[in-house]
């Protein structure tokens, strides 16, 4: 009975998602309210759960995104975006210019939201496939596979960080794991398999061919840029390299676990951001300040819908419904591994959103972690992987693809729902195997 009350729980979920365009973060709450009481909680307990899911996962959960928002906005509004852009295709050359555009959005797409990444980078991947004369989609699907893989994959971008925050995960572990299996993914979902769809034409809509290009002087330099964007990952990596390297007494190992912290390296990072984008390049605090306050305001409801399945898992907790999932899996021969990754996927495809359905999925797969020996690290890249898993006509991020390239939904549905499937089928392979070693 109570695996039916979740069951009919997440069926709800979808309904008021889809059916009714209920905001994800009431959707949530609801649901909350609903599994909980039926699971025999007291109202008011219920609600008091609620509660507490909601600080537990946004305590420092609220800091990681907020800086990365506004590190995203400052790469963006400075120019840095374009000039890693421009600089990887000069270097790389027609030739090579798909694995220019999957470096740009691996680079990019690091600190910077999918959403704001898309629209950042597509009008300059359109005037590059113009320039060049190649095909559109051989040219942008590399880069969406990009955009796509640290969106679902990597801290600081908000579903594998609440993943990470709720299975008590190390973030720097997590972002070196995860950039282990995204090279991989992204290879063969971008490059490789844009090469077997070159005769799908893409048509751009043309307010979208010609977006404002900034001047060579209105841009940070290329190592800036880089640098910049890049700091986040280069402070948490050291921080985790020397983890491993150095004992834990060590003075190196005590000041890299400070600057390493993911608070402390996206604090830093913007701090630098604020000058190197920003101040140097002649701007105004006011007015670098400003784009930092929309930034901010522009991740709330993010914010919100993450607390809202922190709120749910708590429910699931207090219910005893994690228990009893648990329970029934524990003499499961299947990999919790690949248990969550199906979790995810089954959520995804009926909710759209890939944040809600990996949160949703970590939420139920919590007792899957304590009740073996899997590490906490491999699965959020496994619910985020399967998070990613057979975007259709329910994800934004399908239509948006398929609008700005003017694609019908059966040529949208053969790039970049394969893409996006593709994606999420060889994470979980590059978590499996990793599995065999860590």
């Amino acid at each position: 009975m109570p695996l039916l009350i979740v069951i009919f729980g997440i069926v709800l979920l979808f309904l008021l998602i889809t059916k009714f365009k209920l905001n994800a973060f009431i959707a949530f709450v609801i649901v909350s309210l609903v599994v909980g009481v039926a699971e025999g909680m007291e109202f008011l307990k219920v609600l008091t759960a609620i509660e507490v899911g909601i600080g537990k996962t946004l305590g420092s959960l609220i800091m990681i995104l907020g800086f990365g928002a506004m590190l995203g906005k400052l790469v963006a509004d400075s120019g840095a975006a374009q000039r890693i852009t421009t600089k990887l295709v000069d270097k790389f050359g027609k030739r090579n210019i798909q694995w220019a555009v999957v470096l740009t959005g691996f680079i990019v797409g690091i600190p910077m939201f999918y959403t704001v990444g898309f629209v950042i980078l597509i009008p300059l991947v359109f005037t590059v496939a113009a320039t060049t004369g190649l095909p559109l989609i051989y040219v942008g699907l590399p880069m969406l596979a990009s955009l796509s893989v640290t969106h679902g994959y990597l801290p600081p971008h908000p579903a594998p960080t609440g993943i990470a925050v709720m299975f008590d995960a190390d973030i720097g572990k997590t972002l070196l794991y995860g950039i282990v299996v995204a090279i991989p993914a992204i290879v063969i979902a971008g490059p490789l398999f844009s090469r077997t769809i070159k005769k799908i034409k893409a048509t751009p809509l043309k307010e979208f061919v010609n977006p404002k290009v900034l001047k060579d002087e209105e841009m940070p330099s290329t190592v800036t840029s880089i640098f910049t964007a890049l700091l986040p990952v280069i402070l948490i990596g050291i921080a985790s390299l020397v983890e491993v390297l150095m004992p834990e007494d060590n003075i190196i190992t005590q000041i890299t676990s400070i600057i390493g912290n993911p608070v402390m390296a996206m604090l830093l990072s913007v701090l630098v951001a604020v000058y190197t984008l920003g101040i140097k390049r002649g701007r105004a605090m006011k007015e670098v300040m400003a784009s930092v306050a929309q930034a901010v305001a522009g991740i709330t409801m993010v914010l919100l819908i993450i607390a809202g399945a922190g709120g749910l898992k708590e429910v699931l907790i207090e219910s005893g419904v994690s228990d009893y999932i648990g329970a029934l899996l524990k003499g499961s021969t299947i990999s919790p591994l690949i248990l969550a990754w199906l979790i995810a996927t089954a959520i995804r495809v009926c909710v759209g959103s890939a944040t809600v359905a990996g949160l949703t999925a970590a939420g139920i797969a919590l007792p899957l972690l304590s009740s073996s020996e899997v590490s906490p690290e491999l699965m959020v890249l496994a619910i985020g992987s399967g998070s990613l898993m057979l975007s259709h006509v329910n994800d934004g991020g399908f239509w948006l693809y398929k609008e700005y390239f003017n694609l019908s939904i059966k040529d949208t549905l053969r790039t970049w729902t394969v893409m996006e499937t593709t994606v999420g089928i060889m994470g979980l392979l590059g978590v499996l195997v990793l599995d065999i070693f860590i």
